[in-house]
């Protein structure tokens, strides 16, 4: 064996060894081997994989280092991992693939290194029509007598492993093959409970292309029965793949099901629920999970194709429904058995049942109400608090599936009850409490703050926020919903827009202390408590008649304090732990300050806005503005701020440009920089013509984001809107810049996508959406205010064409949103006020009037109303050429008597 071999088996062998300094001086001669020569040493690691004379550790690390090289989570890597290999000469891949493909089944290990790798090749490969025979050789592997118990099993991970990370499309032509090799490796009669388990999730991970063999009557009928013989397995593990496989079939294939159901999925999924094996009950419960979720989705097509008058494509066959009165007793069973020392990480069938019977409600609503009530009026009381707790959680999951009419008087019956058990003395069934209560709040909100019991269940939340931190959590979320609520039923004063007072108003600043208290807690990391604190506190203030503005100056200052005090603690972070609360202390406060910067009226404002823009200064300076999340929501507060204050910002803006220029260059977080860049265009709105001192540096680095290919795609189309709002804000001067941008946003209204990707759709009508933005920041802010367009407008006449030519592009494209309808029809009201009856016979053209009318139709009334203006305006065009051309018309004709008066004279 080559010297270089033997070296690197040694190393290989110290990738697992305790003690540190070797693991290190192993790690980096495999780094320094790969950067060397990385073709030669991916040679040698498939040579040390391949003999089966090496020891199992060196083999197994020279497997790992080797598919190491192939993938990586980070998608970027991982495609440049592919492109590099397939780079490298054919002999070397050749030589490789051969390897890995004959060290399949001669590993003494599971699972395989071997399959791992021989899977991360063909993803990289198959694509783009490379090995072309490895699925036959794979096959042949699992099929041939000869083949061994190791060989079959490490041949179906690969394929595997190959179904799940491969695009699906990529192994459609081959789906027949695919299948013959699982089918023949899950039969009954396979001896091995390892090959038959291989083969198992094989097929889970492969049904995603099988669509032709499931659409075939006889090969669904085979693939069903071999899946569910599986699920009657005596290993359970075999038992669970095979659940999972009928979990994501009816996913896949629900309208198929009906042969199946009542003879066989039913009765197996009914046993398997049943199960003490909680890998085996889980999946049972996850298969009417699906169904439910499924058959909710079907209901909803079912409307939206009765609204079109058309016939759904698909139609529910309302197996939720039919099996409710046998799983909902199941499902209740699985409830009482929590346990008592309950990680909250951990998925267990008590949490399933709890989700799944959520879900039943959604699909059966009120019909599930008979199965569940009569379980819950027995056991609410129980003096076994599992049976109380399993009680309170099947009445609180039921809450969302059903109608106002059913769930009002169930709820307000149970109040007092509900209200007990915040003060029971198991911490399980308080917390289950207040979770419903939160439910309550964000479903029935009217019967929470219904006068007779609104107090005593006050006192019950303000109680629970000392409890324990998940139960003080969940009351958190409930106070979030509970102000909502209050809020909504208050009574509007039409001069201010907010209510005077409302239900909460008397107790408002008690509840807003003990929340401020609750996010100080020492113990408020645990649970989400913290959080969950600052995020009803939001809500209380966000959510706060004027009664209660006193108390919201009060927070203000508590709020900004804190920030200061956390500004100073920043030279006592000692660990990474330490420096990660710190960071997310920042963006809670952050946050809060948003909330109450919204209820500070325009006079108080200017009163602490030097406080608060000292201390996002001081944020921005810090380490801590280091972290993408601070950095974002510290951008956040000063958008409101600037909201707040308008044009007063002005005098912050040299002290603050450095900060916004460094959110706007941050292409690696994308979210920093995207709110970066809204709040550029918030910052211009509010300032107006006074920010031009800074605009040229501004449009400066928006331009170079749009013609960066690092800046995320979302970034675009809002630097875009924002050309619009500078546009807008500085008027005639913005010529200047037109040219550069009006190319730019032709270059954008020409983008295309794949149709059949619906986030892409998405994605396009959000780009075009702020293509039409920018147009009418442009088109009015050289227009100007006043009623008659300024000259300056003129220099987009060239344009008008190819602006109208994108509208009706976008008129007749069928997947245009509503809200590109809205700004479509406010661009043409713009055009037709700017340049009047020049444009008229660019505008009145079919597409246009139809998207117009589309407009008018819309339920939406920003989109109605903008439809509506945008018709008159078109209309006023025609009424005025109509009236030009009658004058005329008129003027002629007395001409023309004139002339012939004197002609007879």
């Amino acid at each position: 064996m080559h010297t270089n071999t033997l070296q690197l088996i040694q190393i290989l062998e110290k990738t697992v060894s305790p003690d540190k300094n070797e693991l290190e001086a192993a790690q980096t001669f495999l780094e320094h081997a790969g950067n060397t020569n990385l073709p030669e040493f991916i040679k040698t690691l498939s040579d040390i994989l391949r003999h089966g004379g090496n020891s199992p550790v060196a083999r197994m690390a020279a497997g790992l280092q080797l598919k190491n090289q192939l993938t990586s989570k980070d998608p970027e890597i991982k495609q440049q991992y592919q492109r590099r290999w397939l780079e490298f000469q054919e002999e070397i891949r050749n030589y490789v693939k051969q390897n890995i493909v004959g060290a399949l089944g001669t590993e003494q290990s599971r699972p395989s290194s071997a399959a791992q790798c021989v899977a991360y090749v063909a993803v990289a490969e198959l694509p783009v029509g490379k090995w072309l025979d490895l699925i036959n050789v794979l096959v042949n592997n699992v099929v041939h007598a000869a083949s061994t118990e190791m060989q079959k099993e490490a041949t179906l991970e690969a394929i595997g492993y190959i179904c799940q990370e491969i695009e699906p499309e990529v192994l459609v032509n081959q789906s027949n093959a695919i299948l013959t090799a699982i089918i023949h490796g899950m039969r009954p009669i396979e001896t091995s409970n390892h090959v038959r388990l291989a083969a198992t999730q094989a097929l889970l991970n492969s049904l995603e292309f099988t669509k032709a063999n499931f659409d075939k009557e006889t090969e669904r009928n085979f693939i069903m029965e071999v899946v569910c013989e599986a699920t009657q397995s005596s290993d359970s593990q075999i038992s669970v793949a095979a659940l999972q496989c009928l979990v994501k079939i009816l996913s896949l294939y629900y309208q198929y099901m009906e042969p199946y159901m009542s003879q066989a999925l039913f009765p197996i999924t009914l046993e398997a629920m049943k199960s003490d094996n909680d890998a085996v009950a889980l999946q049972g419960i996850e298969f009417w999970s699906n169904v439910s979720d499924e058959e909710v989705d079907l209901a909803i097509e079912e409307s939206e194709a009765k609204e079109a008058g058309r016939p759904p494509a698909r139609v529910s066959r309302h197996y939720a429904k039919g099996a409710l009165q046998y799983i909902a007793p199941v499902l209740m069973q699985k409830l009482t058995k929590q346990e008592e020392l309950d990680d909250e990480d951990d998925w267990n069938p008590c949490k399933a049942a709890g989700v799944c019977l959520m879900l039943l409600a959604s699909c059966c609503e009120d019909e599930i109400v008979p199965f569940v009530l009569p379980f819950v009026k027995d056991n609410i009381k129980s003096e076994n608090w599992r049976y109380r707790d399993a009680a309170l959680m099947a009445f609180g999951s039921i809450l969302g599936g059903l109608e106002t009419s059913t769930l009002k008087p169930l709820v307000e019956q149970a109040m007092p009850t509900l209200i007990e058990l915040m003060y029971d003395n198991s911490v399980i069934v308080r917390d289950t409490a207040a979770w419903t209560f939160g439910r309550i709040c964000e479903i029935i909100p009217e019967a929470a703050i219904n006068e007779t019991y609104l107090k005593p269940l006050l006192e019950s939340l303000v109680t629970g926020l000392k409890a324990e931190p998940r139960v003080a959590a969940n009351v958190c979320w409930a106070f979030t919903g509970l102000a909502d609520a209050a809020y909504e039923a208050a009574e509007t004063n039409e001069e201010t827009g907010q209510p005077d007072t409302y239900c909460l108003s008397q107790y408002f600043e008690f509840i807003v202390s003990r929340l401020l208290e609750t996010t100080d807690r020492p113990d408020g990391a645990q649970a989400n408590l913290r959080p969950a604190a600052y995020e009803a506190l939001m809500e209380m203030v966000k959510n706060s008649p004027k009664d209660c503005y006193v108390t919201v100056q009060k927070t203000t200052m508590v709020i900004l304090e804190r920030l200061q005090q956390v500004l100073q603690m920043e030279t006592h972070i000692a660990s990474q732990n330490d420096r990660s609360q710190f960071n997310d202390l920042q963006s809670l406060l952050c946050g809060t300050l948003q909330s109450v910067l919204r209820k500070v009226t325009p006079e108080d404002a200017p009163q602490i806005s030097d406080a608060i823009m000292t201390a996002m200064l001081q944020m921005f300076n810090s380490n801590s503005c280091k972290s993408g999340g601070v950095q974002e929501d510290a951008l956040m507060a000063v958008s409101t701020l600037v909201e707040v204050l308008g044009e007063n910002f002005l005098k912050y803006m040299d002290a603050f440009t450095p900060f916004l220029y460094i959110g706007l260059k941050n292409h690696q977080e994308y979210q920093v920089c995207g709110t970066a860049v809204g709040l550029t265009g918030d910052i211009f709105r509010a300032l107006k013509i006074k920010a031009l001192p800074y605009c040229d540096d501004i449009m400066t680095l928006l331009l170079e984001n749009l013609g960066d290919n690092s800046v995320h795609r979302s970034v675009k189309p809002q630097i875009l809107t924002v050309f619009g709002d500078i546009g807008l804000s500085i008027g005639p001067i913005f010529k200047k810049y037109l040219d550069v941008v009006l190319q730019t946003l032709a270059q954008a209204s020409q983008a295309q996508v794949d149709r059949t990707d619906f986030d892409m759709i998405d994605y396009l009508n959000e780009l075009r959406e702020s293509v039409l933005d920018a147009y009418t920041g442009i088109i009015q802010g050289l227009k100007g205010a006043n009623t008659t367009p300024q000259s300056d407008v003129m220099i987009l006449e060239p344009h008008i064409p190819f602006i109208v030519n994108f509208l009706i592009l976008i008129a007749q494209d069928t997947d245009k949103s509503d809200g590109i309808v809205a700004v479509a029809a406010g661009v043409v009201g713009d055009l037709c006020l700017a340049f009047g009856t020049n444009v008229l016979h660019l505008l009145d053209q079919e597409p246009i009037n139809e998207l117009l009318t589309q407009g008018r139709r819309s339920r939406t009334s920003r989109t109605k109303t903008l439809a509506t203006w945008a018709t008159k305006e078109l209309r006023k065009l025609k009424n005025a050429t109509v009236t030009a051309a009658a004058a005329s018309w008129v003027s002629q004709m007395a001409q023309t008597e004139v002339r012939e008066h004197f002609s007879v004279a």
